[in-house]
């Protein structure tokens, strides 16, 4: 071991330290000015010498991890465009920017600008064209490839109308994996007998097959069905082997144990009640829905307020429900008894105690409250509600009058319960208690004799003169007894009376009592009640118009005799109003007999004798009534009244056509020519003539008038169609063709054309007809209609979508183009397509008669009807409507609902439809009535939607 070495000495320990360290700097000093290094600047004086955002300076790193150097060599390489000629476009130039490396100065800056406002221009010039050019390339797409979601989209929306009982009923989806994934084989685990491990306890050995001979007592020790004899000391206790019979002899006891906690006394029979169990375990379930934590904030509240002020009734009320909504009525009925001992004035608390105790005791309860409120109506009503035998209600209600014998309610109360004769006589009592209570004193006028309740009503309104009830009592008690005159006496002395008495007579509360009066059989008390107030609160310009609205209203409420009052006083201050004279007339035809009808036309046609409709009016009533000469007579008067005049010339032409007196009606028509020629005066002659078979006499009539009347559309239309029964097509063409030089803007002009020309096979001609009716007339649906027909007809069902969708553009309200729109869908998209046509034509009849057979097809017959009905409510003259919905009732509905179907139409007179105009205008139906043209229409009609 040798010691360490010795440090050798510095040659710098010998050296003196510099006298001038650590003394201040001589004035003038300039450090290594001696050496020249003057100016010299260290990094003390001006901090780091690296800005903080510039790269790390990690020139020794390894090539791979390099930032300095890499990133400047990556720049440079940037920085060198490549002027290749492959990189070089005719048009672009080279790929990159020639100048990127130069300088960016205010004036690229500006030509930049210049160039991004040039682009942005033009970019808006385009961009309207570009939008609409691509979202009708999106929805090209989407109809030829809806989505998934598109398809469901109907369904998804009705998803909203479900309730919880049919979200519930929904069968889950069925399990798509196969019937091993679906039904799993569980490990089946069958207890082992004990004397299973007995038998293999000693050994070690492993059986896989079963010894035939196991279990045979044979001689020669085989015994056992393996080798190895079993030794006695195994199946001693305490040699740390298993003691199978001791474990059987403990689970034995184990199950004794359990069964005699289950049974009592009586063998075979167990304490445990199934029901009763179950009903123990419901009755443990909270029945509120709060939190547990809520419930003990509200009952530590409640106490707080109890406590605080005992003698507050409501804080032991609603102490009392908390208990009850959690289940705990015992306690709560604890509670409410202990109130009513703090609150005994109380009423709530002594009914809230009454309510919560059974049966009993509630009436106990309700005794001691009469106790201590001894006129309290409430708790004797609640008393008398809690017996269940009449005559004790009425011994309770009783002795409760005999207590507070001013209470209007304890007196109903009381009468409701006994006999006419003995109410009688308790009203009779009740009006001397409560001489102010209008309900006793009608209630008394109505059990009384007539002598009496008159009695009764007069001393009614001695007590009570501002109550209008008992007047108008008393007016209907006069019209009961057959004194009619009394009734408006009655009426205008209750008005007098009234505003005498400061009452203000509400003209809306009247009419509502007149209403009440008609609905009860009181005519006369109604139109009396009407006339004496139907002109109260009104400006004299206003009157008109409110009284047909209020007729309106009363029709509209059921109260016919009321409106037909307001129609008699309207009609009696403004006699020469042909409008109330209509509205009155319509009223009578559709809700009165067809005498009060005539009887109403006789006095308008008296009164307006320049007004045609009533005279037609008249006339028709007698013609359904098959009274020919009466309606002749009513038209002469007319011709007398009204010289001349288009319409009842018209109407006795018909009249004489109806009734086949075809000579008659030629020499009528004749006469109209000569004395009052007009257009339709020509145009029904020649019908009448076409009609009749006379195609020559037609033909030459249409000639003459056309001479006269050329411009009227129906004259060309008549003259192409007797053409086109002749078969002379090409004079039909002409026809048409000289027709619409005329008249360029008769659409059906155009639509007849247009068919003839498809009939004869000139699909094309066809066409262009079309288009330019379409060039002529702009933004008419018909037309656009027949065109995407045409199509579709021709089998080209692509170009008919494509039309469709141009007509939809330009006619984007048009109901029936809509209505065709649905049915040229696929069935998936038909729904969808339904819901966007009710956003835009919500209440167009061709679109909700299009819904309707939307349901139809789909066999919703309870929807389709509800579909039907409104469509015939919304326009009643459409008479495709009544032909599809009479189809419908004969496939889906009962007798009495297509004879309904049939009555509602023959009422309505349909006189428009495409399918209507069809038939009722073809020249062998003209004398077809409405319920034969509808039998006919709905018989053509085939269910292919």
């Amino acid at each position: 071991f040798s010691p360490p070495p010795m440090p050798m000495a510095s040659p710098l320990m010998g050296k003196k330290k510099k006298p001038f360290l650590g003394m201040a700097a001589p004035l003038g000093y300039v450090p290594g000015l001696g050496r020249g290094a003057t100016g010299f600047t260290t990094r003390s004086d001006i901090g780091p010498a690296r800005d903080a955002n510039d790269p790390v300076d990690d020139r020794h790193a390894p090539p791979g991890q390099r930032t300095v150097g890499d990133k400047m060599k990556k720049n440079q390489e940037d920085d060198e465009e490549d002027l290749n000629d492959t990189n070089y476009d005719e048009f672009n130039g080279y790929a990159g920017s020639l100048f990127s490396s130069g300088p960016y100065e205010k004036d690229d800056e500006e030509a930049d600008a210049i160039y991004a406002a040039l682009d942005k221009r033009m970019d808006e010039r385009r961009k309207e064209r570009r939008e609409l050019r691509e979202k009708d390339e999106i929805e090209k797409y989407r109809m030829e490839r809806p989505k998934i979601q598109q398809q469901f989209s109907d369904l998804k929306r009705k998803l909203s109308g479900m309730s919880d009982e049919e979200w519930l009923s929904i069968p889950e989806v069925g399990d798509a994996r196969n019937k091993r994934q679906r039904n799993p084989r569980y490990e089946k685990l069958t207890p082992v007998p004990d004397s299973f491990f007995s038998k293999h306890l000693t050994t070690g050995d492993k059986h896989t097959t079963v010894d035939p001979l196991q279990g045979l007592n044979l001689p020669g020790g085989l015994e056992s069905p393996y080798p190895g004899g079993m030794t006695p000391g195994l199946m001693t206790p305490g040699t740390g082997e298993l003691d199978m019979r001791k474990i059987g002899q403990a689970r034995n006891t184990l199950m004794d144990m359990r069964l005699s906690q289950v049974s009592d006394s009586v063998s075979g029979q167990t304490v445990v009640d199934p029901k009763g169990y179950l009903t123990d375990l419901n009755s443990m379930i909270p029945t509120h829905g709060g939190d547990i934590s809520d419930i003990k904030k509200a009952r530590l509240l409640l106490k707080s307020v109890r406590e605080t002020n005992p003698h507050h009734p409501p804080a032991w009320i609603a102490s009392a429900r908390l208990e009850e909504v959690t289940g705990k009525l015992q306690v709560a009925r604890n509670l409410i008894m202990k109130g009513t001992e703090m609150c005994p004035k109380s009423e709530d608390v002594w009914l809230e105690a009454a309510r919560l105790q059974p049966g009993d005791t509630a009436k106990a309860v309700v005794a001691q409250a009469v106790r201590h409120l001894p006129g309290s109506v409430r708790i004797y009503i609640r008393a008398a509600e809690l017996e269940t035998d009449v005559r004790a209600k009425k011994r309770v209600l009783r002795k409760a009058l005999e207590n507070v014998s001013k209470s209007v309610r304890l007196w109903k109360t009381a009468v409701e319960l006994e006999e006419p004769e003995d109410a009688r006589i308790m009203l009779s009592r009740a009006v001397e208690c409560c001489p102010t209570s209008v309900e006793l004193w009608l209630a008394l006028a109505r059990l009384e004799t007539y002598e009496n309740a008159r009695r009764v009503l007069n001393k009614a309104r001695e007590n009570i003169p501002t109550d209008r009830h008992i007047w108008i009592t008393a007016a209907k008690l006069e019209e009961a007894n057959g004194n009619t005159q009394m009734v408006e006496k009655i009426i205008d002395r209750a008005i007098t009376s009234l505003r005498a008495n400061g009452v203000e007579i509400n003209r809306e509360q009247w009419i509502q009592d007149a209403e009440e009066c008609d609905k009860a059989g009181s005519v006369a008390t109604c139109q009396a009640v009407i006339r004496a107030v139907i002109g109260i609160g009104i400006e004299e310009e206003d009157c008109k118009h409110t009284w047909m609205e209020d007729a309106e209203s009363c029709v509209s409420h059921g109260a016919l005799e009321c409106a037909r009052a307001i129609y008699a006083h309207a009609l009696q201050m403004f006699p020469s109003k042909k409008s109330v004279w209509l509205r009155a007339a319509y009223f009578e035809k559709n809700h009165g007999t067809r005498e009060s009808l005539e009887a109403l036309l006789q006095r308008a046609v008296a009164h307006c004798p320049k007004a045609e409709v009533l005279w037609l009016m008249g006339a028709k009533s007698k013609w359904l009534a098959e009274d020919v000469p009466a309606a002749r007579s009513i038209l002469a008067l007319a011709f007398q009244a009204n010289p001349n005049s288009e319409e009842i010339w018209l109407a006795a032409v018909k009249l004489e056509s109806e009734n086949n007196e075809y000579e008659r009606a030629r020499r009528l028509l004749a006469k109209a020519r000569s004395s009052a020629p007009t257009a339709r005066v020509f145009m029904k002659s020649v019908k009448l003539e076409w009609v009749l078979g006379n195609i020559e006499a037609a033909h030459d009539l249409c000639t003459e008038a056309l001479k006269h009347y050329e411009d009227f559309p129906k004259l060309w239309m008549m003259r192409g169609q007797i053409e086109e029964q002749s078969e002379h097509n090409e004079k039909a063409r002409e026809a048409y063709n000289q027709g619409l030089k005329k008249c360029p803007h008769s659409i059906p002009l155009w639509l007849l054309l247009s068919r003839l020309e498809e009939r004869v096979g000139q699909l094309t001609r066809a066409r262009a007809i079309l288009e330019k009716s379409r060039l002529k007339n702009a933004q008419s649906p018909e037309l656009w209609l027949e065109s995407v027909r045409l199509e579709y007809r021709a089998g080209l069902k692509n170009i008919a979508n494509t039309l469709m969708a141009k007509a939809l553009q330009e006619c984007p309200n048009s109901g029936i183009l809509w209505a065709e729109a649905v049915f040229l869908e696929a069935r998936p998209q038909r729904k969808t397509k339904s819901v966007d046509a009710l956003k835009k034509c919500e209440h167009d009849p061709h679109v909700l008669l299009a819904v309707a057979k939307l349901f139809w097809s789909e066999r919703k017959i309870t929807k389709a009807r509800e579909w039907f009905l409104r469509t015939v409510k919304i326009e009643p003259d459409l008479g495709d409507a009544w032909a599809l919905f009479y189809k419908f009732e004969t496939q889906h509905g009962t007798e009495e609902q297509q004879e309904e179907v049939r009555k509602r139409c023959e009422n309505a007179e349909p006189r428009h439809g495409e399918l209507w105009c069809a038939e009722s205008k073809h020249v062998l139906h003209w004398q077809k009535k409405i319920g034969e043209i509808l039998t006919q229409v709905a018989s053509k009609i085939k269910n292919t939607f």
